[in-house]
């Protein structure tokens, strides 16, 4: 009886284990929600990106984040990141994982979208070892959109980071931290069929674009060639 006991919980913890790995086709729902995002930003003079602001892109990061309390705001979410290599040519998407936004809460919001515009070749390496604090461990501001592209001081695009988010009251230039950035090798592994991490997916060319993933890089490489 012990026995057959034992098994029973070997069997349910098994089937949690499974249920709770997320499968291949959350994945590349993550990619499309985010090239979403992208095209979302870019069709609104109000949101969308100048394209000076893109040719200084060293890389790309669009994030997806969902509330995690009432008051306390967004805690938890994943996003993309893609990076210009030497030849001009952008990277694969890479899937990070996301959290804790501290600007621009509202009782009530149930999610928030931001694409961030990296200007220095070295910040997407720190999230190689660690946990990266957008606005701690990398200066990130505010970042001029379409609108207001007679009025920002081109110094802007000194920053490390500028953030483009849809909350009201952010002008350009204006301090902000949006919670960190982590590296997420599993859920590359398993919508590249691949054992290469973060690093070789970003700066190589040994693995291939899925073609789930194409839409989303053809269109980075059009507004940021």
């Amino acid at each position: 009886m012990k026995k057959l006991l034992l098994l029973s919980l070997f069997a349910l913890s098994g089937a949690a284990a499974v249920q709770a790995a997320p499968a291949r086709t959350e994945y590349v729902t993550r990619i499309e929600s985010c090239e979403a995002i992208l095209r979302e930003f870019m069709g609104n003079p109000a949101t969308a990106i100048p394209a000076s602001v893109l040719q200084s892109a060293k890389a790309l990061v669009i994030v997806n984040q969902f509330k995690a309390g009432f008051v306390l705001g967004l805690k938890d979410g994943y996003g993309v990141i893609m990076v210009k290599r030497a030849d001009g040519h952008w990277s694969l998407p890479v899937l990070v994982g996301a959290g804790e936004v501290s600007f621009g809460l509202q009782v009530g919001a149930n999610a928030s979208e931001t694409v961030m515009v990296i200007t220095d070749d070295q910040v997407p390496r720190r999230l190689y070892n660690q946990r990266f604090n957008v606005g701690a461990d990398a200066k990130a501001v505010a970042g001029p959109k379409v609108a207001e592209t007679e009025r920002y001081n081109h110094d802007i695009l000194k920053v490390p980071v500028l953030v483009y988010s849809k909350e009201k009251g952010l002008y350009a230039g204006a301090t902000v931290k949006t919670g960190w950035l982590q590296r997420n090798d599993d859920a590359n592994f398993i919508l590249y069929d691949t054992t290469y991490t973060m690093p070789e997916l970003l700066y190589s060319d040994w693995v291939k674009p899925v073609p789930e993933v194409g839409p989303l890089m053809g269109y980075v490489q059009q507004i940021a060639p």
